[in-house]
């Protein structure tokens, strides 16, 4: 397996410097009890203490794009539904874990984050599909000077970008799909997405690898011929002295990385 070309990393500028770090906060750095997660308080308190951003994104019933990770509304704020069955004037208004914060808009995290922090945006887009997520999301990154990356599971969102925004970085994240999720797909599939042979599809400028597939030798090749690999989500420094010497970051909660 080979990774295709990709632009040189000067077409990134800060971005790319930045990949390699600071440590990434996942949903923000956010605590129970404290922050919640992928809240407008998460982000800047990472900003705060100086590391990047990990941020979920979906649209709205109306096309807008709000920061919420879950595709049910109940665990965060108590309400029925999906963010995607909503309005954007209704999902800003619910609160998140019983606090004051509410769910942001992307544009308005990015606002809040400015250029004091990298973001990366995880597209919650289905497998296999490219729709006007992609879209919206790149319209709003016009009007954002700070640095970014896209991120998320769906090569065919990738492979847009690589189309339409190739100056926007890219990481392609993946697991060694084998949950009950992960079942629901053909067996073929799976045993594809595991070979990260979906690489092929989604021309990344970086992979974000969960633990269960740290170290692995699919990961390390790709590594060596110049592929950067970000470790998800590592919630221990045990863990991180694990995975180290086969990743170039992490992506993390639970703990002062």
């Amino acid at each position: 397996m080979r990774a295709r070309p990709r632009p040189a990393p000067e077409v990134f500028g800060e971005a790319w410097k930045l990949l390699f770090g600071p440590a990434v906060a996942h949903r923000g750095l956010w605590s129970p009890g404290g922050a919640p997660e992928n809240s407008l308080a998460a982000f800047q308190a990472a900003c705060a203490a100086g590391y990047a951003i990990e941020l979920d994104v979906q649209l709205t019933a109306d096309n807008h794009v709000v920061v919420f990770h879950d595709d049910h509304l109940e665990r965060l704020t108590g309400a029925e539904g999906r963010p995607r069955d909503h309005a954007v004037a209704d999902l800003t208004r619910l609160t998140l874990s019983g606090t004051e914060e509410t769910i942001p808009t992307l544009a308005d995290a990015l606002t809040v984050i400015g250029h004091r922090a990298m973001v990366y945006i995880e597209l919650k887009t289905p497998f296999g599909e490219v729709g006007e997520l992609e879209k919206r999301v790149s319209e709003i990154l016009l009007d954002h000077n700070g640095p970014i990356a896209v991120i998320g599971f769906n090569p065919y969102s990738h492979a847009w970008f690589a189309e339409h925004q190739p100056q926007i970085l890219r990481g392609l994240d993946s697991y060694a799909w084998s949950d009950e999720n992960a079942r629901k797909l053909a067996p073929e599939i799976r045993k594809s997405l595991a070979a990260l042979e979906h690489v092929e599809i989604a021309r990344p400028d970086f992979l974000a690898l969960g633990l269960d597939m740290l170290p692995s030798p699919q990961a390390d090749r790709l590594r060596a011929q110049g592929m950067p690999v970000i470790a998800w989500t590592v919630r221990s420094a045990e863990q991180w002295s694990g995975v180290r010497d086969h990743c170039d970051n992490l992506i993390f909660e639970g703990f002062a990385a």
